[in-house]
């Protein structure tokens, strides 16, 4: 998960100093040298750590902080702001143009990145904002490439404009643009070609395109577990040709977060999106001020809620929220929430989104797939009525089921004292979950586990 080990690093420094009632100069810079070396283990920028922890320091060595009543939890507040600015403090969008003219979008990246699978993602998100994208395979140099984008696009139900390998990639664009005209699309999005590494020929093939068409957004997408690379990669690419904006991929991998906290302070341009996973919907809005909550273990439950909206529907959410209060909760609507969370994501990242639960959650162990898939199994070898009424499950019906999905009663047991575990946890989490927030629905999202 990203940010693991430096969030772990983070919240144990400042758990140091919540525990100390009044706090002096030198606890502050004790503590902030803590959280420089964490920093930098995590392969953030030097010049940018030495910048953070100078405006952190000038902020938590004063009379406010240092004669408040929990001296502890305004540095922590200093420093989340602090990492928030650093960020980028506000939300940016890929800037389109009216529905009636034609926003062009030139993704732009080294090769193994990601790029391809983005440009898809873009598309389906753009297309879900009520857009029509055009998809167009610009790299000339992998077949493979274009391949890969005509997939991912027909799996978005986007159109893809294709010439293969034998023409310019700037004619590409301009054969390209006049089909988006004729055929009422609003968005291009070009996938040009990437490098192992930033070479002339790839520059000289982007400076072709931007001195022939006009480009709205100019994309880049790094890998975020490159770390420092990422942010060099980034500075090149600004410099050589200008970008617009940044989309970090693999953030849902090992990654140290260097590139995240780095990549704004160093370019002056804002992350736009990161993506989370391998699936064409894995592609998350970036906000500085949640990723901040993230790294510092606060959760995030905004993203929490966005998630569950868009996988759950409202009226069988309140369909199932009278079952609770019922004690009617049976084994159908179990599964049908474990796979409305599936699609949500790793189980994992979404409980660390709650605030408080990613402490509790060390050591723990995870359901992964083939544990999902067992359970779902159990569940299917029980009979409609088992499902809907688990207080009938016997030792002689646990025994058929358990031989039914091919596993041994333990598991079944085990699942059926986890259904009554979740009663209880569901009702926590229904009244966290379901106040009004704004521009929200309201009881939305519950736990299957």
């Amino acid at each position: 998960m990203a940010f693991e080990s430096l969030s772990d690093k983070l919240q144990n420094i400042f758990k140091n100093l919540r525990g100390k009632g009044k706090l002096s100069e030198a606890d502050v810079k004790t503590a902030l040298k803590e959280v420089k070396m964490a920093l930098l283990e995590a392969d953030v920028n030097f010049k940018v750590v030495k910048q953070f922890i100078k405006s952190v320091e000038a902020r938590a060595v004063g009379a406010e902080v240092m004669n408040s009543l929990t001296p502890g939890q305004m540095v922590i507040k200093i420093v989340n702001e602090e990492m928030v600015s650093l960020m980028g403090s506000e939300t940016t969008e890929i800037t389109l143009k009216p529905q009636n003219e034609i926003t062009i979008i030139m993704m732009t990246g080294l090769q193994g990145a990601g790029k391809t699978t983005t440009t898809a993602k873009i598309a389906g998100k753009l297309k879900a904002k009520g857009r029509k994208p055009l998809l167009v395979g610009c790299d000339i140099y992998r077949p493979a490439a274009i391949e890969q984008l005509k997939i991912n696009g027909e799996k978005q139900g986007v159109e893809v404009f294709a010439m293969g390998t034998g023409h310019k990639p700037v004619n590409i664009v301009k054969a390209a643009l006049e089909h988006a005209a004729k055929n009422g699309h609003n968005v291009v999005i070009i996938d040009t070609a990437g490098r192992l590494h930033i070479d002339e020929d790839m520059m000289n093939e982007l400076i072709e395109i931007k001195e022939n068409i006009e480009i709205d957004n100019t994309l880049l997408v790094v890998d975020a577990m490159t770390g420092q690379d990422a942010v060099n990669v980034a500075s090149t690419f600004n410099e050589k040709i200008g970008i617009d904006g940044v989309i970090l991929t693999k953030m849902d991998g090992d990654t140290r977060g260097g590139a995240a906290l780095s990549v704004k302070a160093v370019t002056g341009k804002p992350i736009l999106y990161i993506g989370m996973g391998e699936k064409l919907s894995d592609l998350e809005q970036f906000y500085p001020d949640r990723m901040a909550s993230r790294i510092l273990g606060m959760g995030d439950v905004l993203t929490l809620i966005e998630k569950a909206e868009a996988v759950v529907d409202e009226e069988k959410a309140k369909e199932l929220e009278k079952k609770f209060r019922k004690a009617e909760f049976g084994f159908d609507d179990y599964l049908e929430q474990m796979q409305q969370i599936k699609q949500m994501g790793s189980l994992e990242d979404i409980l660390s989104m709650i605030p408080g639960m990613g402490e509790q959650l060390k050591g723990a162990q995870m359901p992964d797939d083939k544990a999902i898939g067992r359970i779902e199994a159990i569940i299917y070898s029980m009979t409609p009525e088992e499902r809907s009424n688990p207080s009938i499950l016997n030792v002689s019906r646990k025994n058929r089921i358990a031989k039914g999905a091919g596993v041994d009663i333990s598991e079944v047991n085990r699942l059926v004292k986890q259904h009554e575990q979740s009663k209880k946890m569901m009702k926590q989490m229904s009244s966290m979950m379901g106040g009004k927030r704004k521009g929200g629905k309201k009881g939305l999202f519950k736990f299957p586990f």
